[in-house]
C-alpha cells in the first residue's frame, strides 16, 4: 500500500508528532499551522529519508526564520571544514541549512553534512550537476537533461529536505533580459549554469518543459521545492527590472501547479534591493505567489559595505520580514569577498537572528515580545546574570561584558556611579525602579 504524504495526511485532519512539537515550542496551535501548511502559505520542510531533530514550520504566520549556507569551493574543498560550518550555525540558532558545495568530492560532503545536521537541509541540485558535466565532458553546458533528474533525485534519497530548482528562468524570461540589459546581469549560479545551458542548445529550461516530473520526484521522497530566483537583481541598480518580475510571474504560476499536486513549495527572492523597494518587493511576491512562503537573500540594500555586507543584508532583511517575507538567508560579512569560516558563519547567523526577530517583535509574533520585556526588566534591576542569559548572543554579550567589568562593581563601565537607573530609584523608589 502507497504510504499518504504529509499533505494528505493534513487533509485528512491528523497532525505529526513534528509538526505538533514544531508549533507548540513556537505557542501556536498545531492545528491552525496545519491549516497554513495545507493552504500553501506554510511548509514544514521534512524529507522522508532522514530523521531532523529540531525541524520548523516556514511561514504560515510562525516566527521569521533564519537559513545558514555552507559548503565547499574548488579552491576550499575539505568536508571537515563544512562540519566545523554546520556547528557554527547551529550553534548559533540557525533553523535550516543548505550545502552549497562545489568544490570536492560534492555527494562526500553533502553525505557528511545530512549525517550530522540537525536542522532541515537544502541543496541545489543543478550545481552538482554541473560541476559533473564540467569535470567530465569539459564544459558546463554539456549536461544533459536526463542527467540533471538523476542528480535531482539523488539528492532527494540523501536526506534532503528542501532543494532549489530554478525554472522560472524560461526563454520567454531571457528574452525579456535581452530587451532590458543588466548592470551586473545574473549573479545566480544556478540561474546562470540553466540559463547558459539554454542558451547553448536553444532549448527550453528542462526543468519548467518537466515540472510535471519533478514535482513527481518531490512528492515521491516529501521534498519542498523552494522556487529559485535566477534572475534575483546583483546589484541595487537592477533591483525590480522588468526580468525580475518576469521571472515571478512564471514562479507563481508554478506555485499553483504544486498545490495542485499536493507538493510543498517556496518561493525565493532578491538579492540586492534599495531600501525604498523593499516593502514593494515582498508584497508584490505574496501577491503573485498566492501568499506562498518568500524566502529571501538579504535583500542587500546597498552595494557599497563590502566587509559588513551582512549588515546591509540584515537591514534589508528586517524590513522585508515586516513586509512579509517568511524565510531570511543570512550574509556573512566575506560576502562578495571569499568563501567564509565557521566565525564569519556565526556572525552572519547572529545578526540575521537579530533581523529576523526585531521583525517577528513588530509583527507579534507569539513570544517575541516577552523576550524583550524579560530583558528589559533584568536591566531595570541591573541584573547581569539574568541579562546575559536573555541575550541572543551569549557568547558575545558574556565576552564583552567579562572584559571591561570592574571587580566588585554592580553596574557597567560605562555608566558607573552615574547609572541613571540607579540614580532615579532614590526618588522614584525601588518599587517602580527595580532593585538597585
Amino acid at each position: 500500500m502507497r504510504r499518504k504524504t504529509l499533505m494528505e495526511t493534513l487533509k485528512e485532519g491528523l497532525l505529526p508528532e513534528a509538526l505538533c512539537k514544531a508549533a507548540a515550542e513556537e505557542g501556536l496551535d498545531p492545528e491552525r499551522v496545519a491549516e497554513e501548511v495545507v493552504a500553501g502559505r506554510a511548509v514544514f520542510p521534512l524529507g522522508l529519508t532522514r530523521v531532523v531533530r529540531r525541524p520548523c514550520v516556514i511561514g504560515g504566520g510562525t516566527r521569521v526564520k533564519v537559513n545558514a549556507n555552507i559548503g565547499t569551493s574548488a579552491d576550499y574543498p575539505d568536508p571537515n571544514d563544512e562540519i566545523r560550518k554546520l556547528e557554527a550555525a547551529v550553534e548559533a540558532g540557525a533553523d535550516a541549512v543548505m550545502d552549497l558545495s562545489t568544490g570536492g568530492d560534492l555527494r562526500k560532503v553533502r553525505t557528511a553534512i545530512a549525517n550530522r545536521s540537525p536542522l532541515p537541509l537544502g541543496t541545489v541540485p543543478i550545481y552538482e550537476a554541473a560541476i559533473r558535466a564540467q569535470r567530465e565532458k569539459g564544459s558546463i553546458v554539456a549536461m544533459e537533461e536526463e542527467e540533471i533528474f538523476e542528480v535531482i533525485e539523488d539528492h532527494c534519497a540523501s536526506g534532503v529536505d528542501f532543494i532549489t530548482v530554478h525554472c522560472g528562468v524560461t526563454m520567454s524570461v531571457l528574452e525579456v533580459l535581452r530587451a532590458n540589459p543588466r548592470v551586473a546581469g545574473i549573479v545566480s549560479r544556478g540561474g546562470a549554469f540553466m540559463a547558459g545551458w539554454m542558451l547553448h542548445h536553444e532549448r527550453e529550461n528542462p526543468l519548467y518543459e518537466n515540472f510535471d516530473r519533478l514535482l513527481d520526484v518531490a512528492r515521491r521522497y516529501e521534498v519542498t521545492l523552494s522556487l529559485g530566483d535566477g534572475l534575483r537583481p546583483g546589484c541595487v541598480e537592477d533591483a525590480s527590472d522588468p526580468a525580475q518580475l518576469a521571472e515571478l510571474v512564471v514562479l507563481g504560476g508554478l506555485v499553483r501547479r504544486c498545490r495542485e499536486a499536493g507538493v510543498q513549495c517556496m518561493v525565493e527572492g532578491p538579492g540586492h534591493v534599495p531600501l525604498h523597494q523593499v516593502e514593494a518587493n515582498v508584497r508584490i511576491a505574496k501577491e503573485v505567489t498566492g501568499g506562498a512562503p518568500f524566502y529571501v537573500l538579504g535583500p542587500l540594500v546597498t552595494d557599497v559595505a563590502a566587509g559588513h555586507d551582512h549588515v546591509a543584508a540584515a537591514v534589508g532583511g528586517a524590513i522585508a520580514a515586516l513586509a512579509g517575507a517568511d524565510f531570511l538567508c543570512y550574509v556573512t560579512p566575506r560576502e562578495h569577498l571569499g568563501l567564509p569560516t565557521p566565525e564569519d558563519v556565526r556572525e552572519g547567523v547572529i545578526i540575521t537572528r537579530i533581523a529576523a526577530h526585531a521583525a517577528d517583535l513588530a509583527r507579534g509574533v507569539p513570544g517575541a515580545r516577552r523576550w524583550d520585556l524579560e530583558m528589559s526588566r533584568a536591566r531595570k534591576a541591573l541584573d547581569w546574570e539574568a541579562q546575559l542569559s536573555l541575550a541572543l548572543d551569549r557568547k558575545k554579550a558574556e565576552s564583552l561584558f567579562r572584559e571591561r567589568q570592574v571587580e566588585g562593581e554592580t553596574a557597567c563601565t560605562m555608566c558607573g556611579d552615574f547609572c541613571a537607573m540607579r540614580f532615579i530609584a532614590r526618588y522614584l523608589g525601588s518599587e517602580e525602579t527595580g532593585t538597585c
